[in-house]
């Protein structure tokens, strides 16, 4: 039996499909690989003895017990996932070991880490490290606390903790790598204690449907069908 030759008008439009499907794929993976956007704020962390916790609530609206550790960082960072740590423990009996207890007031102790100087802002040098230990009335927040022993601090519009201590002396939650066009960050040293990724997964919006790479793949699976037949076609 003699092979029909399948005419090119129908062979040339499934290579320049599959083509380019190749191509968007290489568009779509690229641009999911692009550098996270990095961000230079104060980040909030609490104290659980040995170890520091990133905060699930800002300094303004957790109320510490007495006897609690809490620790402030400045640093550059993606989100709460890559957020750098105070540089030091988070050891209450050392910090108010000179603060005897005191009847109605409570002792918070704090670690103010500024950070490094890749951190800092350009022309900033960042200060030492440092600890303190605050006593303030019992129903005091942890930004009242702070406030008692880090003077002046200064807030944005949106309650985020810009400085401490002055420092720095300009900027809040700024980015400083990654792509442009990034939402400012929404760090847990703001009043609401969630940051910006949080908030989009309670949204709703662009976290139900199918993946751009999972509609790329089911794309190429059908595309590549499509070849088979005709590649089949062919040999007969």
């Amino acid at each position: 039996m003699s092979r029909t030759p399948v005419p090119a008008r129908l062979r040339n439009p499934v290579v320049a499909l599959l083509a380019a499907l190749v191509a968007a794929s290489a568009v779509l993976l690229g641009a999911g690989s692009a550098e996270a956007a990095g961000y230079r704020y104060w980040s909030f962390w609490d104290g659980n003895g040995k170890n520091w916790e990133y905060a699930t609530q800002g300094p303004s609206l957790l109320r510490p017990d007495d006897g609690a550790v809490q620790g402030f960082r400045f640093a550059v960072s993606e989100d709460s996932g890559d957020a750098a740590q105070p540089r030091r423990a988070p050891d209450f009996g050392a910090i108010c070991a000179d603060t005897p207890a005191k009847d109605g007031q409570k002792r918070v102790a704090l670690v103010i880490d500024p950070g490094t100087a890749a951190d800092a802002p350009d022309g900033e040098k960042p200060p030492a490290p440092r600890t303190a230990c605050a006593q303030v009335a019992p129903d005091a927040s942890s930004a009242e606390a702070l406030a008692a022993v880090a003077k002046p601090l200064r807030y944005d519009s949106s309650a985020m903790l810009c400085a401490i201590s002055g420092y720095p002396k300009s900027g809040c939650g700024e980015q400083v790598s990654g792509e442009d066009g990034s939402a400012k960050p929404t760090p847990s040293t703001t009043a609401s204690g969630r940051t910006a990724d949080e908030a989009a997964d309670d949204s709703g919006d662009g976290g139900g449907g199918p993946s751009v790479g999972l509609l790329v793949g089911i794309g190429a699976v059908l595309l590549l069908g499509v070849a088979a037949v005709v590649q089949a076609r062919r040999r007969r």
